[in-house]
């Protein structure tokens, strides 16, 4: 050390910054995973509901909730309440696993009922098949492109609605989980 200069002082240490948590996004694997845990949950209990009680309403009421439970879970995961964009967010993936399931499961129906003599035998056979209304769907599937365009506008109102549904119910979630904190 050179006469004259003084020591250099320690510095102190640094105040622990508090972990920033990730933004909630695919990238985010928190998200993902408790997205699409709760799009398998959802999913489930959607169909064991619709089966005892057929109502499509419940689908889409299931949705709804979807994203609001996967907003306050991953606010209570993380300890740290969520910003309604964050909330939508999260309701957002939660949705567009839900369509993904959904999607795959509307495929594997139809292709199955194509094996079993055709869709529309099978609409004219279940429940409601002397509805006028049912007959006049039947006549629009049979029209050449009919299946296509009906199976096309099926998954659009299913992607609208089931991303749409939960991202409201995650903001809703990410309200909730303010008032927690």
């Amino acid at each position: 050390m050179i006469a004259g200069e003084e020591e250099p002082k320690p510095q102190p240490p640094p105040l622990p910054v508090e972990a920033a948590l990730p933004e909630v996004s695919f990238h985010n694997r928190t998200a993902v995973r408790i997205g699409f845990a709760v799009a398998i949950l959802a999913t489930v209990v959607v169909i064991g509901v619709t089966a005892v009680v057929p109502s499509g309403l419940l689908m889409f009421v299931g949705f709804f909730f979807a994203g609001l439970i996967a907003a306050l879970w991953y606010a209570k995961m993380t300890g740290k309440p969520l910003s309604l964009r964050s909330g939508a967010r999260m309701g957002w993936i939660t949705g567009i696993f839900q369509f993904m399931i959904f999607t795959a499961l509307i495929t594997a129906a139809v292709l199955g009922a194509s094996e079993q003599g055709g869709i529309i035998e099978m609409m004219r056979k279940g429940p409601g098949g002397q509805d006028p209304r049912l007959q006049q769907l039947i006549q629009l599937v049979q029209q050449p492109g009919g299946m296509v365009s009906f199976f096309v506008a099926i998954l659009v109102i299913l992607f609208v609605l089931g991303t749409t549904l939960p991202m409201l119910g995650g903001a809703l979630g990410a309200k909730l989980s303010e008032k927690k904190a």
